[in-house]
């Protein structure tokens, strides 16, 4: 009988060490900062990485005494870039790396392979792929006329929205949104769908398989001790 796909390992020293990649104003971040702050998550953010100076996010890390890189894509193969990136979150011990708001393309190295989560504004995969972000992808779900939307939390891989689902929560769609409405109406979903993805991985749960996530129903054994 063939073995199963071994789980990612629990962390059973938490906080579990994160790496944050962001390519805008921080919103995401900021979500993670304050559930940090407030005790929802048992995580550390050990480094926030932009691909441009200057943007929300890595002002809302300096404030929060967050170390930041500045690392851009621009005259970069995608294989260098990702080089430079993840040169960076080793160095800083991260244990994942989150994608939160990261428009770029990553080459992926095998010692992070299932390690990079990202989350996505649409119920993937509807709405998704290269150039859908943003108020982009609610223009999109409005406009095809569903009656629901919500977030994707994935493992990233080497192509835009196309790795393996975490989890996803939906949304209504209502006849009066507009895409600020619906866009704010996920943005509450996915405060609560990152950071629970988080939780799952630090403590073990995720076991990928194919295309297919497992998430174990087994207690978190990272925090019994």
């Amino acid at each position: 009988m063939p073995s199963s796909p071994p789980r990612n390992p629990p962390f059973t020293t938490p906080p579990i060490r994160l790496a944050v990649a962001a390519s805008g104003g921080g919103t995401t971040l900021q979500n993670l900062i304050d559930r940090i702050a407030d005790g929802r998550l048992v995580a550390e953010i050990v480094l926030v990485i932009g691909n441009k100076p200057g943007i929300g996010a890595l002002e809302r890390a300096k404030k929060s005494g967050i170390p930041t890189s500045v690392i851009e894509r621009k005259g970069k193969s995608v294989q260098n870039f990702g080089r430079e990136i993840f040169t960076a979150v080793r160095n800083a011990q991260a244990d994942l790396l989150v994608l939160g708001g990261f428009l770029a393309l990553l080459d992926i190295p095998a010692d992070y392979a299932a390690r990079v989560i990202n989350i996505h504004p649409s119920l993937i995969p509807a709405f998704c792929g290269h150039g859908a972000y943003g108020h982009l992808v609610h223009e999109a779900a409005i406009a095809a006329g569903v009656k629901v939307s919500g977030c994707t939390v994935h493992f990233a891989d080497q192509s835009f929205d196309t790795g393996p689902i975490i989890l996803q929560k939906t949304v209504p769609v209502l006849a009066t949104d507009d895409p600020t409405t619906l866009a704010a109406r996920v943005f509450e979903a996915e405060c609560q769908a990152l950071p629970e993805a988080i939780e799952l991985f630090a403590a073990g749960r995720l076991r990928v398989e194919g295309r297919i996530v497992h998430v174990s129903v087994e207690e978190n054994l990272a925090r019994l001790g």
